[in-house]
Order: structure tokens, then C-alpha cells, then sequence
């Protein structure tokens, strides 16, 4: 009889253990989980910011060469001074959101 209760104590200590590691293996994935959604998130964040700060620079490209070019052609210096003010709103628009999305991903990444 002791050795058979010696045997149970020992397969229940086992049972614990092999739970225990599971538990911690479960644990350990779902911090890769997090910390791999958090990465993704991060550079969907960075990707959609590089692509909106390349479409506006080549719309202000695109917009000043029409400028210079009316400017020329027609000789409008009013048209040229509104052009520069629109222009300077939306770089000062574009830097604006770029530093929200830049706070917005470090809280984020300092927050897991």
C-alpha cells in the first residue's frame, strides 16, 4: 500500500508540473503574441505616416511648379503669395500629424 501512494504522489507531482509548464508556456506565447502585434502595429503606424508625408510632399511639388509656372506665364504675384501660405498650412498640418503618430506609437510601445 505505501508504495503504491508513493507512486500516486509522484504521478500527481508530475501531472502538476507538466501543467505548470504548460502555464508558462502559455504564458511566454501570449507575451510573443503581444509583443508581435505591437511591432506590427508600430510599422503599419510608420508605413502609413511615410506614405502620407511622400504624398503631400509630391503635392506640394506639384503645386508650387504650377504656381512658378502661372506665376511666369500670366505674371500673378497674389496668386503666388496665397499658394506659399496654403502651402505652409499643410507642411504645418503634415509635421502636426506626424508628431501625433509618433507620441501615439511610443506611448503605445512604453505602455506594453
Amino acid at each position: 500500500m505505501a508504495s503504491s501512494r508513493c507512486k500516486l504522489k509522484l504521478s500527481g507531482n508530475a501531472v502538476l508540473g507538466a501543467m505548470n509548464r504548460w502555464q508558462n508556456l502559455y504564458k511566454n506565447e501570449l507575451e510573443v503574441v503581444i509583443v508581435v502585434v505591437v511591432v506590427v502595429v508600430v510599422v503599419v503606424v510608420v508605413v502609413v505616416v511615410v506614405v502620407v508625408v511622400v504624398v503631400v510632399a509630391v503635392v506640394v511639388v506639384v503645386v508650387v511648379v504650377v504656381v512658378v509656372v502661372v506665376a511666369v506665364v500670366v505674371e500673378v504675384v497674389v496668386v503666388v503669395d496665397v499658394v506659399v501660405a496654403v502651402v505652409v498650412v499643410v507642411v504645418v498640418v503634415v509635421v502636426v500629424v506626424l508628431v501625433v503618430c509618433v507620441v501615439v506609437v511610443v506611448v503605445v510601445v512604453v505602455k506594453d
